[in-house]
């Protein structure tokens, strides 16, 4: 039994190395065994463990994970019953916690453009805090004066972000104060900021620089005459380890908590991580279904691809740690990878270091938890991965329990 472990990204050979929070090929082997591929491992006690974790780097700030990231109940549940806060951006995402249980008082509704129906679907299920960013939206909040809280939403640009998430987003902080001015004109309360420095940051260097500019903004808001804001969100951006560095969130934290720790101590702080909670308790198994020698490379052909598990690599440019579970012990080449559907831009890799497969030996993707069958699609009616929820709270529809020893 070989087991291979390697990173890849578009063009060239890649290295082969440990992949960090891996399972153990013997339980890999179980599972797949037991449930077939492809498949979606998610591994309820690692969120704890990363939460926890984040919790202890940032002990003065609320989590409220964003849900996006992964949307499976164990997961939801599990962070629930951590005391875990949540960030919603629609009506769906609100219902699927309404039905876990959570209170909408531990529910914010971060997405800056609503519909009106989205506004009225949220105020009507007991959600009370939004975000906004602009005039427009100030106005859609009008009906509901003196019954909701309101945060601005400020941009930071951050091009070392692998997603620079205030392109889209957030008021210029040329604009706080007058946004500020605009919503308690009609009698709207803004209680505090909130920003997003982008995805994936390498350090926290952009936190850092945005929390002491929100600082001087608060206190310009208040020299304005306007009432004093409250909260500051500072968002999420903390890494999952894909290149395969060692995760240190306290060292990453560090600087954000000297940065808070200058805050006036009335202000609340927030956080919406997402990729940091799940990313690393997420494994894809799929299987080799079709070999091919093409120009002189070989080509191995998976039952899942970019329109299954691994649409990130596609919208977010991450690429995953791999295992191949294999009989073979021969040399390795150059070698592709391509997903099931007809589609020939269907690559997981295009060119990695493998020693030869066969039919039926499986390639583990790790770090899966993040972004992966949230995004998954129905394109050539290729089934998605089945999910399997290991160590967590069971119950759920569509979904298998297994609990796995933890010592």
């Amino acid at each position: 039994m070989g087991v291979a472990h390697a990173s890849h990204r578009p063009g060239g050979a890649d290295s082969v190395r440990r992949c960090p929070d891996c399972l153990s090929d013997v339980q890999l082997r179980g599972l797949i065994g037991a449930h077939g591929t492809p498949l979606l491992l998610i591994d309820c006690l690692q969120v704890r463990a990363n939460y926890r974790s984040l919790r202890a780097a940032l002990p003065e700030v609320a989590v409220h994970y964003a849900i996006k990231a992964l949307p499976q109940a164990s997961v939801l549940r599990t962070l629930h019953d951590e005391g875990c806060n949540f960030d919603v951006a629609s009506t769906g995402e609100l219902e699927l916690l309404l039905d876990e249980g959570v209170r909408p008082e531990r529910i914010i509704h971060t997405h800056p453009i609503k519909t009106d129906r989205e506004i009225r679907d949220a105020f009507s299920r007991g959600c009370r805090t939004f975000v906004y960013d602009n005039p427009d939206e100030i106005a859609k909040f009008e009906p509901y004066r003196d019954r909701i809280k309101l945060i601005l939403r400020v941009a930071f640009r951050n091009p070392d972000a692998t997603v620079d998430l205030s392109k889209k987003f957030g008021a210029e902080t040329r604009d706080v104060v007058p946004l500020i001015r605009l919503a308690q004109s009609i009698g709207l309360q803004t209680v505090g900021l909130s920003f997003h420095v982008g995805s994936q940051c390498a350090d926290s260097l952009a936190h850092v620089a945005a929390i002491q500019v929100c600082e001087r903004l608060i206190a310009a808001v208040s020299e304005a005459g306007l009432p004093a804001l409250r909260v500051l969100d500072i968002g999420g951006g903390f890494p999952a380890p894909y290149g395969g560095e060692s995760q240190d969130i306290a060292a990453f934290c560090r600087p954000i908590r000297e940065a808070l720790a200058r805050l006036p101590r009335f202000i609340r702080v927030l956080s919406e991580p997402g990729r940091f909670l799940v990313a690393s308790a997420g494994h894809t198994a799929s299987s080799v279904v079709g070999r091919a020698e093409r120009e002189g490379s070989p080509w191995y052909y998976l039952d899942d691809g970019i329109y299954g598990s691994f649409g990130a690599q596609v919208f977010d440019g991450i690429y995953y740690p791999l295992s191949v579970l294999t009989a073979s012990t021969g040399p390795t080449r150059i070698s592709y990878l391509a997903g099931p559907t007809c589609d020939s831009g269907d690559m997981v890799s295009n060119g990695i270091a493998l020693p030869q497969l066969a039919v039926g030996d499986v390639i583990v993707a790790h770090l899966m938890g993040a972004y992966s069958c949230v995004t998954a699609n129905d394109f050539n009616s290729v089934r998605r991965a089945k999910v399997v929820a290991l160590n967590g709270p069971s119950s759920e529809s569509g979904v298998i329990f297994v609990g796995l020893p933890t010592g």
